[in-house]
C-alpha cells in the first residue's frame, strides 16, 4: 500500500462527535498520520508487530497500523464514546482492533511499538508526561507527538529513562475552531514526532478482549 492510498483510507476515519477540551481531544490529521505510519513501516516497526495505540481517540493511528500489516493493534482510551467511534471506524475500514477502556498507566503488557498523540498539556501542564514515560517502559519503539515548544524537555525525559531519540519529524498540526475559547477558525500548531528506542521493563502480564471485527 502506498502512502497516498493509506492517506485516502484514513480520511474515512470519523472524529469525535463531542470532544472535551480537558482531554485535548484533537484528531491527528490523515495526511500526518499517513506520513508517520508510512515512516514507521519503513523502519520495520509496524508490519507483523504488536502495536499499542495509546490514547487512541477514534482510532486513526491504530487503524492505519493495521492497514499496514500489524499483527495486532491494541487501542486504549479512557473515553468510552471515543472507543465506540473507533470500533465503528475499524469496521468501516475492515480491520480488527483490540479496544480497552484503561488509563495508559494501568496498561500491563509489553509491546513492540507504541503510537501515540497524547494531550500536549495546554489544559494541564505536562499531561503528555505519563504517556511518554509508560510508553518507554512497555515498548521497544515509541512514536510520540509533542508540542514543538517542549522538544528539549521531551528529549531530557527520554534520556532520563535510558532511552534514545533516533528521529524527529516536524509538522504543523491544523487545529480547527472546536471549543468556545478558540478565537480563530484554524491555528497551525508546531508539533514534533519523536521516534524513541529503549529497552522495555518487565511488567505483569494481562488479558484483553477483541472488541472490533
Amino acid at each position: 500500500m502506498r502512502q497516498r492510498e493509506l492517506e485516502m483510507l484514513l480520511q474515512k476515519v470519523e472524529g469525535h462527535p463531542r470532544p472535551r477540551a480537558a482531554l485535548e481531544q484533537y484528531q491527528t490529521p490523515a495526511t500526518i498520520a499517513a506520513e508517520v505510519l508510512y515512516f514507521a513501516h519503513g523502519k520495520g516497526d509496524i508490519q507483523k508487530r504488536l502495536v499499542l495505540d495509546a490514547g487512541c481517540g477514534t482510532g486513526i493511528l491504530g487503524i492505519g497500523a493495521k492497514l499496514l500489516g500489524a499483527a495486532e493493534v491494541i487501542a486504549l482510551d479512557l473515553d468510552e464514546e471515543a472507543l465506540g467511534v473507533a470500533m465503528k471506524n475499524a469496521r468501516t475500514l475492515g480491520v480488527d482492533l483490540s479496544l480497552l477502556t484503561v488509563d495508559i498507566l494501568d496498561f500491563p503488557e509489553t509491546v513492540d511499538t507504541v503510537l501515540q498523540n497524547p494531550p500536549f498539556g495546554a489544559q494541564k501542564k505536562h499531561a503528555d508526561e505519563p504517556f511518554l514515560e509508560h510508553a518507554i517502559k512497555v515498548a521497544n519503539v515509541v512514536y510520540s507527538f509533542h508540542n514543538a515548544e517542549t522538544e528539549e524537555w521531551v528529549a531530557s525525559k527520554v534520556a532520563a529513562q535510558g532511552a534514545v531519540v533516533t528521529d524527529r519529524l516536524r509538522f504543523a498540526f491544523p487545529i480547527p475552531h472546536t471549543f468556545e475559547f478558540h478565537r480563530k477558525e484554524r491555528v497551525d500548531v508546531p508539533v514534533t514526532l519523536f521516534r524513541i528506542e529503549g529497552r522495555p521493563q518487565t511488567v505483569k502480564s494481562g488479558t484483553r478482549h477483541r472488541t472490533a471485527s
